[in-house]
């Protein structure tokens, strides 16, 4: 098996959110509050989201750093996967994400921005003031969007002497009531760190320094000579500390310290000493009892002091926490995501899995042009036409046509896919669509990758014009994530899909083997048909098995025919294994068998009256010889040979062969199947099986995920259903039955396999 931002004006009333939106309770009062389209999508499909602060815009950095910086902090955010939110106030109404020209409104100041921190938000929209956010109103704003994570560069905090002025930041009491992971470089270096801390222990805010050391940083420097309880030293375990919090329905926020980074620390010692001077200047001119305009004053005197230093740092640092605070949202958006899925598990999601299947899981879009259209697409226009999204991946379509089988036919057995998804919207569609046709999902594992998506472009008479297929973050998922949930389920079976890197199908053979589980390979496409190879040789070199490798193997013909040629080559050189020739040997192939294989190669494709084709590709093209020569490493091929039916190629082992059905056959190729004995007491049995007739076809691309999604399903309710003859053809006719279903449905996989044999 194998942004840009929105150009579109932000909404002008919250009333004119979906009805899921966490600010529905704030519509009813028409709230002059209004969420940045993009903003919303994100939170109302739980994709991560970074706050950030607007006073930086309006009063900290000088134009056009106001304006360049923010600007560079979004695009940051962005890298890691999550959506930027800059918070500001534009005539009096909160904006949680800024268009850029509002942006470039307030970085120039034109309209006289106010300082916005709690104490001012309900004044500056009552005079529809502008505004920049501070810590405090950011803080405020955040929380009741519900974002998670806030990046700035410094915080507020208690004021040199203010033990004596109580000149004390609102920054610090806003962490004890929003429930918000505050990432920082500290508090500004022109505060009293050491009173800071102790005023935020006396709040009960939980303070962390970020990286290998418990030292509090001081701004522009590293090194502030104060240590805090607590440091971590990577986004997940920050971002695990803020879903402890949300997990116990704590309100108060945290306080994520991150250094600036060591390059700036030389330069940081000089702007200190600047910091030092323009704070004993404003003791000598008074400006320090000036409020909320000290920080502008002896920020813009410590930039002249420094040449300019001070700024370069400044960006250097606030760019910094826009990393990590993204890398944090990410992770704790994960964490969340994976605890909602939890959730929504049924009493029958959480019980184990009969069967697993390990693979891709993938959107379908697909465009076609409407018929009798002159635009012709191969000359770079659009074309009018139909487009549809639907669920796709050779793994997904598996797991569902087994899903659907196992309700129809054993509603005991459950299946489960696991597949990576992204953090993004795709992602989301494809866990609402899986949901909806009544599939697991705790399978699935949210990783930073994007989702993967096929795009195709059709003609008006449904060929293939071009396209591009994005399936790079199955490259994500190793073979030690997998086995770890399979630890949960122990299934019978598990499938894996040939998109999967050759060291994760390594890694899950070797488990599967240790384990005792039957494991399926299904090659996906002729080129990723070998994908499975590495993995066979070294299960193969394995000193305490004699058995093939892979117990289930389901390729077409021209992928059995690519991995018989790359198995016998240089490359590998399986065939030049001593335990290959030795089982070769033992299948005991005479001048009989192969006489009677020449019989079956007569005989007619199909049953039907008219039809004159015979089985000769079995001799002419070596199909039958192929499939003998892989059975060491495969020990049951199911091979798909199209309109000319399904051949089985087997290997009963001499432990299960005296219990089989063929323990006494012999060979009856007008019966299509060839038997042989083998030496050691195993059986060998060829068989074939003709093509069911298809009044129309209607969809090609699922139909063979179909006919293996029902062989999974029916051989994890019988699993020696192959080694009596009549349930065996049983088994297969009911494969192909699943597969005609799905030629003449319009989707992936036909729903209507949920009815199979009903």
């Amino acid at each position: 098996m194998y942004s840009l931002r929105s150009l579109r004006p932000a909404k002008q009333l919250v009333r004119g959110l979906s009805s899921s939106s966490r600010f529905r309770p704030y519509s009813l009062k028409d709230a002059p509050v209004d969420v940045h389209p993009e903003v919303e999508d994100a939170l109302a499909h739980n994709r991560p989201v970074v706050a950030l602060e607007t006073a930086l815009v309006t009063h900290g950095l000088p134009f056009p750093s106001s304006l360049e910086v923010p600007l560079a902090l979004e695009e940051i955010v962005r890298s890691t996967g999550s959506v930027p939110a800059t918070i500001g106030m534009i005539d009096g109404r909160v904006k949680i994400g800024l268009e850029r020209d509002e942006l470039e409104r307030l970085a120039s100041r034109r309209k006289k921005p106010a300082k916005i921190s709690r104490r001012d938000i309900a004044a500056a929209i009552a005079l529809e003031a502008d505004g920049g956010t501070t810590c405090s109103g950011t803080l405020v704003f955040a929380a009741l969007a519900g974002i998670k994570v806030f990046a700035t560069g410094g915080l507020g905090g208690v004021h040199r002497g203010g033990e004596n002025t109580m000149d004390v930041s609102a920054d610090l009491q806003e962490l004890t009531r929003s429930p918000v992971g505050l990432v920082s470089s500290g508090v500004k270096s022109i505060l009293d760190i050491k009173r800071t801390l102790e005023y935020l222990e006396t709040l009960g805010v939980p303070v962390m320094a970020y990286g290998d050391s418990r030292e509090f940083p001081a701004f522009f420097s590293r090194h502030s000579g104060h240590n805090v309880p607590w440091n971590v030293d990577n986004p997940h375990t920050a971002a695990k500390v803020l879903f402890t919090q949300w997990q116990l329905g704590m309100e108060n926020g945290a306080l994520i310290a991150v250094p600036i980074p060591e390059e700036y620390e030389e330069v940081g010692k000089e702007v200190q000493k600047c910091v030092e001077q323009a704070v004993l200047e404003s003791e000598e001119n008074g400006v320090n009892k000036s409020g909320k305009d000290a920080t502008p004053w002896l920020l813009d005197r410590i930039a002249e002091l420094s040449g300019g230093k001070s700024l370069t740092s400044n960006i250097a640092l606030l760019k910094n926490t826009a990393l990590v605070g993204g890398q944090i949202a990410v992770n704790y958006h994960r964490l969340v995501g994976d605890e909602k899925a939890k959730a929504k598990i049924s009493s029958v999601h959480a019980s184990p899995a009969n069967v697993v299947v390990v693979g891709s899981a993938a959107l379908d879009i697909t465009a076609q042009e409407l018929p009798n259209t002159q635009t012709a697409l191969a000359v770079h226009s659009t074309a009018p036409g139909h487009v549809k999204l639907s669920l796709g991946g050779v793994g997904r379509n598996i797991a569902e046509s087994c899903h659907r089988v196992m309700q129809a036919k054993f509603p005991s057995l459950s299946s489960l896919l696991i597949s990576p998804i992204g953090n993004d919207t795709f992602g989301n569609v494809l866990v609402e669509k899986l949901t909806e046709t009544g599939m697991r999902t705790d399978g699935l594992i949210r990783v930073s990758e994007q989702t993967a998506v096929c795009n195709m472009v059709l003609d008006s008479k449904g060929a293939l014009v071009g396209g591009v297929a994005d399936m790079s973050i199955t490259e994500s998922l190793t073979g030690e994530t997998i086995s770890s949930r399979l630890i949960r389920h122990s299934p019978t079976i598990v499938a894996l899909d040939g998109n999967l890197p050759t060291t994760t199908l390594d890694t899950l053979v070797q488990y599967c083997k240790e384990q005792n589980i039957k494991d399926r390979s299904e090659p996906t496409s002729t080129i990723k048909s070998t994908n499975i190879l590495p993995a066979v040789l070294s299960a193969f070199q394995g000193k305490d098995s004699e058995q093939a490798p892979v117990t289930y193997c389901t390729p077409n013909l021209l992928e059995l025919t690519r991995m018989y040629a790359t198995a016998q080559s240089d490359l590998f050189e399986l065939m030049d294994h001593q335990r290959w020739w030795s089982a070769i040997d033992s299948f005991n192939l005479g001048s009989s068998f192969r006489m009677e294989l020449e019989h079956l190669a007569r005989k007619g494709v199909s049953e039907l009256p008219g039809s004159s084709e015979t089985l000769s590709f079995l001799t002419d093209e070596g199909i039958a010889t192929m499939a003998i020569h892989l059975l060491p490493f495969f020990q049951h091929l199911i091979i798909k040979c199209g309109d000319q039916g399904v051949l089985v190629a087997m290997c009963i082992s001499a432990e299960d062969a005296p219990r089989s059905g063929w323990a006494n056959a012999r060979s009856n190729p007008r019966q299509r199947y060839v038997v042989a004995h083998g030496s050691c007491g195993e059986i060998l049995v060829l068989q074939h099986f003709p093509s069911l007739p298809v009044e129309l076809v209607a969809n090609v691309t699922g139909a063979g995920d179909s006919f293996v999604g029902t062989l999974l399903a029916t051989l994890a309710n019988d699993p020696a259903a192959l080694y009596h003859p009549t349930r065996l053809e049983d088994t297969i006719t009911t494969a192909q039955k699943a597969a005609v279903l799905t030629l003449q449905s319009q989707s992936a996989v036909s729903p209507e396999l949920s009815a199979l044999d009903k």
